[in-house]
């Protein structure tokens, strides 16, 4: 039988000792994010300043930006050192970093996930590519994120002549799971979450490094009554079970059967919107002219989010297979604090499935956020105005992928633009350029991606770049738009330009 107890929040927060290795699933705006747990935990260590000098692991971002999610842990003395894949949704988090008050590792979303199923599983860490070139690179940074982080998690290695990273294997003292069901024996589904994430590696990496695994669920039931084919985390593998009555399954939101899969939503029901801003409707009408029909698809959080409304407006969904990293497929993408959730999605993996379908190459097409670029077609999305964002699942992503389309505004802050008479005018250039000559952090290697022959653009709302042999290269500007007067002095450096086409007016009606 299963040695699964049932208790309170309070009295799982009361097993997590000072110094603990603690790896937690979530994803954005609560997505399978034990909340429960986590508000025992803070308020424990409120009232005991315990447990202290944690280490917190997490591959992607959560939170709300405020008090939730991972910044639940955000307490001087409560955390020592963070490995985490993204840290926007978690500002007191960032805070701590820039402050120099906890150690900070950044890797790629998809190799933390690796890295507990490796650790699970026995093995001297995880083997791969991802990272290469990149700030993760211990050429680089090895994916030190302030003074204080020291310790070297990753080395470069050959392997048949060929460069790999190896990310270092550690103990996992807890992990924290969210699911929807337990039943009496132990066993967890999560049938009514919008993804699946990580939950079964994180229990494997905890149970097989000898710790404990707390499941948060919203029920439980009967022994019996789970479908098997429903179970992600089975039993033998579960510590303790917190019901939480009250659980949600996005911050402030009741469980939505069509973005579970369980149900279909009326189509009309189902909406997405073109973007507001004129020029991310430019940049995502002009992305989505490299959509191909039946080619594997990506987008990520951001500007791209807009492409979905584009689709939308086109009527051409059913036309693509499109996915993204938190393991969803196909249906109505969701956006913003939701992205990484669908309704009505086709088929719902595991986060850790889905990037070793992405690093293995089963991108056709992708389209990503863009924070900055330089002139050797380097981005940076991870470390922008000395902040720590992280790649999330960016870097899989974008090295793996066989086309890469970057997407974001050719400048930022207080920029302003008219579209009228068929021409684009720029009436008050940003502040902020983002075409740079060396970008913060590498995010995304151009060199890699020379090496490997990817096609890359970078689509702006006022002009188009691809990835040329030296750097980058100038290919459209938009209708109106003149490259000395409108281009060129908000630039670094100076691209290529030999044929320079037109952007299609259509994109900007």
């Amino acid at each position: 039988m299963s040695a699964a107890t049932f208790i309170s929040a309070r009295e799982a927060a009361d097993l997590i000792c000072d110094g603990d290795t603690v790896a937690i699933s979530g994803n954005g705006a609560g997505m399978v994010s034990a909340e429960a747990i986590f508000a025992a935990l803070e308020q424990r260590f409120l009232d005991t300043g315990h447990p202290r000098d944690m280490t917190l692991v997490h591959s992607l971002g959560l939170g709300d930006r405020d008090a939730l999610g991972t910044n639940r842990f955000a307490h001087e003395g409560m955390l020592r050192k963070v490995i985490a894949g993204h840290f926007t949704w978690s500002p007191k988090i960032q805070q701590l970093i820039r402050e120099e008050k906890i150690e900070a590792y950044c890797f790629p979303g998809g190799v933390v996930q690796q890295l507990l199923r490796e650790i699970g599983a026995g093995r001297p860490g995880l083997f791969t590519h991802s990272g290469l070139g990149t700030f993760v690179d211990p050429r680089y940074d090895g994916g030190r994120c302030n003074q204080r982080s020291r310790e070297e998690l990753v080395e470069l290695m050959h392997i048949d002549r060929r460069e790999v990273l190896r990310y270092k294997p550690f103990r996992v003292d807890v992990g924290i799971i969210r699911g929807t069901y337990a039943d009496t024996r132990g066993n967890i589904s999560p049938e009514e979450e919008p993804i699946d994430m990580d939950i079964h590696t994180i229990a494997l990496a905890a149970h097989n490094s000898g710790g404990r695994v707390l499941a948060e669920v919203r029920q439980v039931v009967e022994a019996g009554d789970l479908n098997p084919r429903c179970v992600r985390v089975p039993g033998i593998m579960v510590d303790a079970i917190i019901e939480d009555p009250e659980q949600q399954q996005f911050y402030g939101l009741n469980y939505d059967p069509s973005i579970s899969g369980s149900r279909r939503a009326h189509v009309r029901q189902m909406t997405a919107a073109i973007p507001d801003k004129l020029e991310r409707r430019i940049i995502a009408r002009r992305a989505a002219l490299e959509l191909r029909s039946n080619a594997s698809l990506n987008f990520g959080f951001g500007i791209p989010g807009g492409i979905f409304g584009v689709i939308a407006e086109q009527g051409t969904s059913d036309e693509l297979w499109v996915s993204v990293e938190q393991g969803v497929h196909n249906g109505r993408m969701l956006d913003d604090r939701l992205f990484g959730a669908a309704r009505n999605p086709e088929v719902i993996v595991s986060s850790v499935e889905q990037f070793d379908y992405y690093s293995g190459g089963g991108i056709d097409i992708t389209f990503l956020g863009m924070g900055e670029a330089d002139r050797f077609g380097n981005v940076n999305v991870s470390h922008l105005a000395g902040n720590l964002i992280g790649p999330g699942g960016f870097m899989e992503i974008a090295q793996n992928a066989k086309k890469v389309v970057f997407c974001g505004t050719f400048d930022a802050q207080s920029s302003k633009l008219s579209w009228t008479h068929g021409s684009l005018k720029v009436l008050q250039a940003g502040k902020v350029r983002k075409f740079v000559d060396h970008v913060e952090r590498i995010t995304f290697s151009a060199d890699f991606a020379r090496k490997h022959g990817q096609d890359v653009l970078y689509i702006t709302e006022r002009a188009v770049f691809r990835l040329a042999s030296e750097g980058l290269e100038l290919i459209e500007i938009a209708p109106g738009i003149e490259i000395e007067r409108d281009i060129l002095p908000f630039m670094e450096f100076r691209p290529s330009i030999s044929a320079v086409g037109t952007m299609p007016v259509g994109v900007f009606a």
